[in-house]
């Protein structure tokens, strides 16, 4: 849902561009073709115009763009809580407030790839969660600076070694969202996929056990 907001504010603003853009060339156009009048020119009502609508257009953008950074920070009573700790050059989760489960998530070798699979993002452990349920996801660091992102999610939080942050998300649907690490971390920092598979909670439930 964060993801389909931020889309939905990038074509707001962008529908906003293209309405000025479109202005700008019409009063262009305007000049060129036609001798304004100094009446027009020195205008009270003019300068008024473009005074406030400037301002308006500011407002517009700038409500939607508040609401969707307060709806990113908000984390309310999560129903999972995992851990991510961004090592060179590898991910560790941890699922430790719902069973002591942790594992390393490495990317799988292009000569080791199977068929049909994402060379590059695909690895060995994905994480998996239930769908229609708030995940809390705490990240960390252990060596480097790391960045946990998932664009599909709208998720995007920096791993610092010593720190703790965290962000949440919920998927909607069943599937499998691809990110990466978005931070240069090193020479293979490009090597450090993130893979989450959103499942139905009985299937949650079995993969856990």
């Amino acid at each position: 849902p964060i993801m389909e907001e931020l889309v939905e504010f990038h074509d707001h603003a962008l529908m906003v561009a293209l309405a000025i853009c479109s202005l700008v060339l019409y009063l262009l156009t305007l000049m060129l073709a036609e001798k304004l009048s100094s009446n027009t020119v020195d205008a009270q009502e003019v300068e008024l115009i473009w005074t406030i609508l400037p301002a308006i257009v500011l407002i517009l953008l700038a409500l939607p763009s508040l609401q969707i950074l307060y709806m990113m920070d908000e984390i309310d009573e999560p129903d999972l809580t995992l851990k991510a700790i961004g090592h060179q050059w590898y991910w560790a989760y941890e699922y430790t407030d719902f069973k002591d489960l942790t594992f390393d998530s490495y990317m799988i070798p292009t000569t080791e790839l199977p068929s049909g699979h994402f060379r590059l993002l695909e690895v060995d452990h994905r994480i998996v969660i239930p769908m229609e349920s708030p995940i809390r996801i705490i990240i960390t660091a252990n060596d480097v600076l790391h960045s946990w992102a998932v664009p599909s999610l709208g998720v995007k939080t920096d791993a610092i070694p010593g720190r703790l942050n965290q962000t949440s998300f919920i998927t909607t649907r069943p599937g499998v969202f691809y990110g990466q690490c978005s931070e240069i971390c090193g020479a293979n920092h490009s090597y450090m996929p993130i893979v989450v598979e959103s499942t139905p909670l009985t299937h949650f439930e079995h993969w856990s056990t």
